[in-house]
């Protein structure tokens, strides 16, 4: 059995992004890790970083980015197939820059990829998802939160990354990956594991730069001047209802949260909902029921 990792990044180290962390969090595991790079701003290091890590597996493409491909966020499914066309192992495990995994669990998803490798109906993977906010200490427990998502699929020519790069889908013409139409959820199978998500643990003023860059992907500049600001600052504030965090974050995440020098402070009694939200946060808390929860797969 070989596993092959992969991913992708522009401005990664400009943006806070634990994109070196993310790569080495799984290398114990994977035979390979291939990673799309794009030429990014003159102040961006992240090639250079990864580059650092030193290890033979890791195996960079150099890319660029086609603006022409930047509405709904299509760029970055293209630069995730880049990556993912490289690989060669059986199973392909995906991380984004901002997503890394603790030591603890690998045995478990070794395990499982091994379990699993013979069982042709299973297409996916599926891991759950702590998403982290405004420092290392709380994480999101709110409705509107993704709680699971494809991470690790088969490598078949048919499976492509979905729209802006969240999943994948499995397309019947895969000579046409954008498509609209011919395309299925994969069949996927749990694995008891967590993706730790730190895409919102960032110093604010890089925040608020993130959010213009990654708002220019979907919106016009208007549009981000309203919605956005123009702060300096980003808001952590409107993060909606957290929960404190007291468990151990990956060893290669330690130097990165020693050295945090903002301050973020979550005060739930100044937290503003909407109406909607605080009833399906209820229903959820005491029924179990998650209404209205997109799921881009098929759960064996």
């Amino acid at each position: 059995m070989k596993i092959s990792g992969f991913s992708f990044v522009r401005n990664g180290i400009k943006l806070y992004y634990p994109a070196v962390e993310s790569v080495k969090s799984i290398l114990p595991i994977v035979d390979e890790f291939v990673i799309a790079v794009a030429t990014g701003d003159d102040d961006d290091s992240t090639r250079e970083q990864i580059a650092t890590i030193g290890d033979p597996k890791v195996k960079i493409i150099d890319t660029t980015w086609n603006e022409k491909y930047f509405k709904k966020g299509v760029i970055n499914a293209i630069q995730t197939n880049i990556a993912k066309q490289a690989c060669t192992g059986d199973w392909l495990f995906y991380l984004q820059a901002d997503e890394v995994v603790h030591e603890k669990y690998l045995p478990i998803i070794e395990a499982r990829c091994e379990e699993l490798l013979d069982n042709d109906i299973v297409e996916g993977m599926l891991f759950q998802y702590k998403h982290f906010w405004g420092d290392y200490n709380h994480y999101h427990s709110g409705h509107g939160w993704y709680p699971n998502e494809i991470r690790i699929i088969r490598n078949r020519p048919d499976i492509y990354s979905w729209q802006s790069a969240q999943s994948f889908r499995k397309f019947d013409f895969f000579d046409n990956p954008r498509q609209e139409t011919g395309h299925h959820k994969l069949r996927v199978a749990k694995v008891a594991a967590e993706i730790y998500h730190y895409g919102w643990v960032k110093p604010p003023e890089v925040q608020q730069l993130k959010q213009k860059g990654f708002n220019k992907l979907w919106h016009s500049d208007d549009w981000i001047d309203r919605y956005v600001g123009t702060s300096a600052e980003y808001d952590y504030s409107k993060g909606g209802r957290l929960r404190l965090y007291d468990g151990s974050h990956p060893s290669v995440m330690a130097e990165r949260v020693c050295s945090q020098n903002w301050s973020y402070f979550y005060d739930a009694n100044k937290l503003h909902q909407p109406l909607k939200e605080i009833v399906l946060d209820y229903i959820e808390d005491y029924f179990g029921w998650r209404i209205g929860e997109y799921k881009n797969y098929t759960l064996l």
